[in-house]
């Protein structure tokens, strides 16, 4: 299965599935009950282009809160749940557009029956979230120790109980720390259902690290055309979870939101200080929304070729450059000068996009 091939759910206003384009997720890290705190981290991932948030839902007076964060959200709101079946319903009559829970740790099969029932008359998808930290004492004793098999055979479990219930309307995840256990795990549940697939790497780590470990799984994933939404989970600010969302998809060909940034590495030919060039510009670009591919380079042996594969360009040499659009060479300019003739470019373009969508 590819993700060409998976069903479709619509949450909110975003479609997962059904060769939808792969869709970039977060979670507040805010308390819920805390209203305007958490609207404003709202506005502040989708400013930066999430899709779909996630909300920690502990309590009801959390869950309450979802009555007043829903109307004034630009994007859809997922709810948390965990343990007790009434926060789901609960977040369901707040208006919420997405439950994720695991039929096995809200209690009883009917419980289960109520919450899908409720899910179903409002048309709210259910994602059914196994994760290697919090498998059941059952699924260790089958598979001995934690591995993909039991992630994927705990989300089928799961999937079936809402199945026989006659709610189809999941996303699954099978989330592991380990890379290779993410990417076997997926693999396998990717060959025995048709439901959409939200991808991570959980718990990865910081920044940094976290976001290197995430790349690494979620590209992979991503790369064998497994994969419908994903959330880079991270020790972070989740606007850094955003941002290498969308670098990831990027780095793929598979979005093409704000500007994706090609940089030689520094190295011995380089005549001119590139790592502060690229940084600089980099810094920049970070406003720009515009779909454009900016290449700065910084010698003759590969700054040229990939200068002209970009949509604008410089490739440095000692002192001055040669600033590319479209594959042309139209300026050559000090090297002072480089960078503020390669962002008029990208900034000219980025007006005229933005001008025609208006």
């Amino acid at each position: 299965m590819t993700r060409d091939h998976t069903r479709s759910v619509r949450v909110g206003k975003v479609e997962i599935g059904g060769g939808a384009p792969v869709s970039v997720q977060s979670m507040t890290i805010t308390d819920t009950r805390d209203v305007e705190g958490t609207l404003v981290q709202i506005y502040q991932l989708a400013a930066e282009g999430c899709e779909i948030v996630r909300l920690a839902v502990p309590d009801r007076e959390a869950a309450d809160a979802l009555a007043a964060i829903k109307p004034r959200s630009p994007i859809p709101i997922v709810a948390d749940i965990h343990f007790d079946y009434r926060l789901a319903l609960a977040s369901l009559e707040a208006g919420v557009d997405k439950l994720r829970l695991n039929p096995g740790n809200i209690g009883s099969r009917e419980r289960t029956r109520i919450v899908a029932q409720a899910a179903k008359e409002r048309g709210v998808p259910i994602r059914i979230g196994a994760n290697i930290g919090s498998l059941s004492k059952a699924m260790l004793r089958r598979f001995r120790e934690p591995c993909a098999e039991a992630l994927v055979e705990s989300a089928i479990e799961d999937v079936k109980v809402l199945e026989d219930l006659d709610f189809h309307d999941i996303v699954i995840s099978v989330k592991a720390s380990e890379v290779p256990m993410a990417i076997e795990a997926y693999a396998m549940i990717s060959e025995r259902t048709l439901y959409p697939l939200h991808v991570g790497i959980t718990e990865s780590g910081t920044a940094w690290a976290g976001g290197i470990k995430s790349a690494t799984g979620i590209g992979a994933i991503l790369s064998r055309g497994i994969g419908d939404t994903i959330r880079v989970s991270l020790a972070a600010d989740p606007v850094e979870e955003v941002k290498a969302g969308f670098e990831i998809l990027k780095s793929l060909g598979l979005r093409t939101r704000g500007v994706q940034l090609v940089a030689c590495p520094s190295c011995g030919r380089a005549e001119v200080d590139i790592i502060t060039i690229a940084q600089e510009v980099e810094r920049r670009l970070a406003r720009i929304n515009a779909p454009v591919k900016v290449a700065v380079m910084g010698c003759a042996v590969n700054g040229p070729g990939e200068a002209r594969m970009a949509d604008f360009g410089i490739a440095c040499g000692r002192g001055m450059g040669l600033l590319f659009k479209g594959g042309r060479i139209v300026a050559s300019l000090p090297e002072d000068r480089l960078v503020d003739a390669l962002m008029e470019q990208v900034e000219a373009v980025a007006r005229e996009k933005a001008a025609a969508t208006a």
